[in-house]
């Protein structure tokens, strides 16, 4: 396996690793994104046993120890699995979530004190970058309607 780098937009870049065994015989990809600023931020950190792969393809973009924010849609592997591992190698990150996820699974799982994020919050990434958490409470249809 590989993970692929591309720039989806000015200083904003995905990495794509594409994991055959998963879900064959068409196979998987799992993304991260990566958000450039003063305070680089991650969005999903992939999987745990996928973090080799991930954390070399972003030392191609940048240190990861600059990595600033941690953060991702919801608590499942693919998306926070190798929070902890970023964590420790990114001794400035902060994990940031919703208050709810935080509660229920945060505050335990992860290494460091997450950041309890308020609907509407912008976070601050430096460099004309930043990020508004908006809340999206899950209901049955999740947000979308025919």
């Amino acid at each position: 396996m590989e993970t692929k780098i591309s720039e989806v937009a000015d200083r904003i870049y995905r990495l794509s690793t594409y994991a055959p065994d998963v879900a064959p015989p068409a196979g998987f990809t799992f993304n991260q994104f990566l958000i450039l600023g003063d305070g680089p931020l991650m969005f999903h950190t992939g999987l745990r046993k996928m973090f080799p792969l991930t954390r070399d393809a972003l030392s191609r973009i940048i240190t990861p120890e600059s990595l600033r924010w941690i953060a991702f849609g919801h608590f499942e592997a693919d998306e926070c699995g190798a929070m902890n591992e970023w964590l420790a190698v990114a001794p400035r990150a902060t994990p940031a979530h919703v208050r709810t996820c935080c509660m229920v699974s945060l505050n335990d799982y992860a290494d460091r004190t997450p950041r309890v994020l308020k609907d509407g919050e912008i976070i601050e990434l430096g460099a004309g970058k930043r990020v508004r958490y908006l809340d999206t409470p899950h209901t049955r249809t999740a947000g979308m309607r025919a």
